[in-house]
């Protein structure tokens, strides 16, 4: 597992997934709250198929990250420790600059971020959107206090026998997969990083970047978090704030929040592929000399 040091001290795991074919793109792939690079498993085995190299780490405090970095205690898993949710952010940018560092510069570098993961994504475009080709923002929305949910986001789906998890999927497995993994947590976003930190989630588009960024946001009709009216909220900010000109959302109906771990997930990983095949098609052969 290769892994690179935060400014705190912190070693962030990470992981390096070849394109199976000749490599036509870079895909960054940033997990949700909670959770771990590891539950993107079929996402990635159909970047690589396709000719995209991914990278996926394990943010601060979560998965094979959070172990480390809490002496093997499950139970601090999903805290970010020294430095709160600013580095955690600057964390998830310094695998960025590996990337750069590492890979072919005339290949294209997309931002894929899940719940979470897709805030600290529009935070990076906003503050580095020089840096990236594109981006994907699943389960996603409008970062402002009246477009996200902070509470009960099982609450439709409460019954006597319900797991609690039954907001990710409608796929009761993937419930029940959550709860069984030891590196994921079910503990609230509110209580694992606190108000303070939480705060300092929201924010809008910025203004302007002077870069016009393709992107694509993909919800679930059912989804708690943030839903399809936040997400039309924020395809609105980037067309009006920012400037964007190719924006597209789609809505996938009776689908939760993690609409790649959905029953429908194979329609949602093909259209993520179209949506790139559009945009960022094979390079031309050299010619032999």
């Amino acid at each position: 597992m290769p892994e690179f040091i935060d400014a705190h001290g912190i070693a962030i795991v990470y992981d390096v997934h070849p394109a199976r074919s000749e490599p036509r793109g870079i895909v960054q792939v940033l997990h949700g709250v909670g959770e771990h690079a590891g539950r993107y498993g079929a996402l990635i085995e159909a970047l690589t198929d396709a000719g995209f190299i991914v990278y996926a780490d394990d943010h601060r405090g979560h998965g094979r990250t959070g172990i480390r970095q809490h002496g093997g205690d499950v139970e601090k898993l999903g805290r970010l420790g020294p430095g709160g949710m600013r580095a955690a952010k600057d964390a998830v940018w310094q695998l960025t600059r590996v990337i750069h560092d590492d890979e072919d510069p005339g290949l294209p570098l997309i931002l894929f971020g899940h719940s979470w993961g897709s805030l600290l994504a529009q935070m990076l475009a906003n503050e580095h959107p020089f840096a990236y080709d594109g981006l994907v923002l699943s389960g996603s929305g409008l970062r402002r206090p009246d477009s996200l949910k902070v509470g009960n986001y099982n609450a439709p789906w409460e019954t006597a026998d319900a797991l609690g998890t039954e907001w990710l999927s409608s796929d009761p497995a993937v419930g029940r997969a959550f709860l069984d993994d030891p590196l994921t947590t079910s503990v609230p976003l509110a209580k694992l990083f606190g108000v303070r930190e939480g705060l300092r989630l929201y924010g809008l588009p910025r203004r302007t970047p002077g870069v016009d960024l393709p992107v694509l946001l993909q919800v679930g009709r059912d989804d708690t978090v943030g839903g399809p009216r936040s997400v039309h909220r924020l395809a609105d900010a980037y067309r009006r704030r920012s400037g964007f000109t190719d924006v597209t959302t789609l809505v996938y109906p009776e689908a939760r929040h993690e609409i790649y771990n959905e029953t429908e997930q194979a329609r949602v990983r093909a259209d993520l592929l179209a949506w790139l095949d559009a945009r960022y098609p094979l390079r031309p052969a050299e010619p032999a000399p």
